[in-house]
């Protein structure tokens, strides 16, 4: 970042002023300032307001004692102000408003300065609470500024996030003064990066007037549109964070799909019909669009990146196994990776199933047995699909005509890994699936670089698994439900969040150590199993082919069975400690229940302690969780939920933190941003949008730059 010596204090100021040049920023300011990452004004600019408050209504004394209580403008004379000592440092002011029509008591507390600084015979502007007290109404802790220099009353005053201690008040002063103080003003200060045709079809205002706009609100602007973020400035700032984004995503596909791939694809009738015969029943029509898109890409010049997503038991695992047919029938070799060895295990079995011996097939797990003989075989190009976990990213792994790489639950893996999976071929096809559905906005800014394939249909025979969440206190009513349904002929699940106790008494209770035996000896007359991730792999197997063969009816584990465990006669599902779990999660859970044609049933047990209680975020999850089988509806609840940097974990970092934009709530802005996007990929060359061109290009810039957003 440029440095230079301060102007004199009072000076103007320009986008690269140091904030301590600005009026009212002192040294101590300047270094709160800078330890929160604000350094020049152009810096501060960048920190909007979080709410506005409508101060420009000034009421009179008569109207805030006949109107209900609530938040008031008046003005008028201070008088009587008297300060009191309290205990523990704390102080309290009060005194007396007066105008026309009446007077009114106001008190403030922590702020022993008003009773010496006030001028008798001058007037007020003060905003606060009007409440009902003791001894009739008062205004509470209100601001006070001389009614003819008033900055914070008799206007749309904009309330800052507090910045190291700085609070909104202070805020409001500086960015006064930066207003104030500006040369040239800030609508000509700041360079517009967008062509003035993209901004006139949105009706947008240029970057300098938004900015104005957000920090100094006009007389006549809509509260409400500035508080819900749709005013035209707040728009503008919204979009120019999303096209930034879009655009940075548009010239990173471009650079993985410039150059044509060195290996192509035939689909004959030959190879349609090898499909055909492959295929264990008839696919959903959602299946058949997503396998045409998938071939289309394949049958193009230029290598596939494509993300495909569904929700649990859709069908994806059967879709990517096509697809890889379709490699292997071309003489190529494929990949499927998967983020756990249950999980890879689990595709390694069913994928034997469907294929036969009709190919050759390895597991590459860091437990698999001969794992250095699979390596030399794929090396060789003896083994044609390749099934694993993060073992297959190892250097030691070597392809020799590697053509299609799918990666199972992406949402686990990062970037990283992605990477280094395609550089195991030349230019391979890309295939990553979620069975996590991801709402379209998200999907567009966190996968943007892919082309989005969604499997929305059940495969027919699905029922919705019937679902209810219910307090600890019910446990032992659930259980004897479980043990009517075991005696029935069901086979049944029990999660736990935790293998061991956390050394609580109420932790124990939600361990398989603990509460997880206490069920297996209440439930002894059938045969159960526990299943987490420290067993060995070998151990783990044989107790899937014990629960998958009716010789294990309950299988107590762990989240490890999230996702891919795939037995259609289970029927039953008790979670324990529902409230420990995330939103997807517990429907990712859910999901390994409902995959037959049975009624399938999930209770979910809420357990709460004195010293745990759960918090409004939990129990919103769990309402959500009980009135919704639909994947979809459950990701867009837990976007709103926890937001867009959570809810991909921090593996997925690249999304920006957002100033404006609202994932949750902005889809229309974000595919017009990716239209957009697209349609200004070839004018970036252009030497007006040369600004524009470097700071998509070069995204390690500084942290805030006058696109849009920062």
């Amino acid at each position: 970042m440029r440095r230079r010596r301060p102007p004199p204090r009072g000076a103007v100021v320009d986008l690269d002023s140091p904030l301590g040049s600005v009026r009212g920023v002192g040294p101590a300011r300047a270094r709160a300032l800078a330890q929160a990452g604000y350094e020049t004004v152009e810096d501060l600019l960048f920190h909007l307001p979080s709410r506005y408050e409508d101060r420009r209504a000034v009421a009179t004394v008569a109207e805030a004692l006949a109107l209900p209580p609530g938040p008031r403008t008046l003005r008028g004379r201070l008088s009587g102000l008297r300060l009191f000592r309290l205990r523990r440092r704390m102080s309290l002011v009060r005194g007396l408003l007066t105008d026309a029509t009446g007077s009114l008591p106001v008190v403030w507390f922590n702020r022993p300065y008003l009773a010496a600084q006030t001028v008798a015979g001058e007037d007020y502007l003060l905003h606060g609470a009007v409440r009902e007290a003791k001894a009739g109404r008062e205004l509470l802790n209100p601001s006070c500024e001389r009614a003819a220099a008033a900055l914070h009353g008799g206007r749309v005053a904009p309330v800052y996030p507090a910045i190291r201690g700085l609070g909104a008040p202070l805020l409001r002063r500086l960015f006064n003064a930066i207003l104030d103080e500006m040369d040239p003003p800030l609508p000509d200060a700041v360079a517009e990066p967008l062509p003035p045709d993209l901004l006139a079809r949105h009706g947008l205002p240029p970057l300098g007037e938004a900015l104005r706009a957000v920090h100094r609100p006009g007389e006549g602007d809509d509260v409400d549109l500035l508080n819900r973020r749709r005013s035209p400035a707040h728009l503008r700032l919204l979009y120019g964070e999303l096209l930034e984004l879009q655009l940075r995503l548009a010239v990173l596909r471009e650079r993985e799909v410039r150059v044509p791939r060195s290996h192509r694809y035939r689909l004959d009738e030959r190879l349609r019909q090898t499909l055909k015969d492959l295929l264990p029943f008839r696919l959903t029509a959602a299946q058949k669009r997503v396998l045409r898109e998938i071939a289309a890409d394949l049958e193009s010049p230029w290598p596939m990146l494509r993300l495909l997503q569904g929700d649990v038991g859709s069908g994806k695992t059967i879709v990517a196994a096509l697809a890889l047919v379709i490699a292997l029938e071309n003489g190529l070799q494929g990949v499927f990776m998967a983020p756990t060895a249950l999980l890879a295990e689990q595709h390694y079995a069913s994928l034997r199933r469907l294929l036969g011996e009709r190919y050759r097939i390895a597991l590459l797990t860091g437990s698999a047995p001969d794992l250095a003989g699979a390596r030399r075989a794929v090396a060789r190009g003896d083994v044609q699909l390749a099934i694993g976990t993060h073992a297959l990213l190892q250097e030691g792994v070597i392809f020799r005509r590697l053509g299609l790489a799918v990666v199972d639950e992406q949402q686990r893996f990062g970037v990283v890994e992605r990477q280094i999976l395609k550089a195991k071929g030349d230019r391979p096809d890309m295939l990553v699936m979620t069975a996590t559905p991801i709402p379209r906005s998200l999907a567009l800014c966190a996968y943007g670089d892919l082309e989005i394939s969604v499997l929305d249909e059940l495969p027919p025979g699905r029922s919705p698994v019937a679902t209810e969440v219910v307090p600890a206190s019910r446990r032992r009513e659930v259980y004897a439900r479980l043990r009517a349904a075991l005696a029935a002929g069901a086979r049944a699940y029990v999660v736990f969040p935790l293998i061991e106790g956390e050394g609580e008494e109420e932790a124990a209770a939600e361990s398989i150590a603990g509460m997880g035996e206490r069920v297996r000896t209440y439930l002894a007359d059938w045969p159960s199993a526990v299943l987490d991730g420290r067993l060995p792999a070998a151990e783990r197997e044989r107790v899937m082919r014990a629960f998958q063969a009716g010789e294990v009816r309950l299988l107590v584990a762990t989240t490890v069975i999230e996702v891919g465990v795939d037995v259609p006669e289970a029927t039953w599902m008790v979670i324990e400690s529902a409230e420990r779990f995330g939103l997807a999660q517990l429907h990712q859970l859910r999901g390994r229940v409902g995959r037959g044609a049975g009624e399938s049933r999930c209770v979910a047990i809420v357990s709460r302690s004195r010293r745990r209680q759960s918090s409004p975020e939990s129990e919103r999850r769990l309402a959500v969780f009980a009135s919704t089988n639909d994947g979809f509806r459950i990701a867009q609840a837990d976007l709103e939920i926890r937001g867009p940097g959570d809810l991909l974990g921090t593996r997925q970092a690249g999304l920006p933190a957002w100033r404006v934009a609202d994932l949750a709530a902005d889809l229309p802005w974000v595919e017009r941003a990716r239209d957009d996007a697209h349609a200004l990929l070839p004018r970036l060359a252009e030497p007006a949008l040369a600004g524009l061109r470097r700071r998509v290009e070069s995204p390690a810039g500084r942290r805030h730059e006058p696109f849009g957003g920062g």
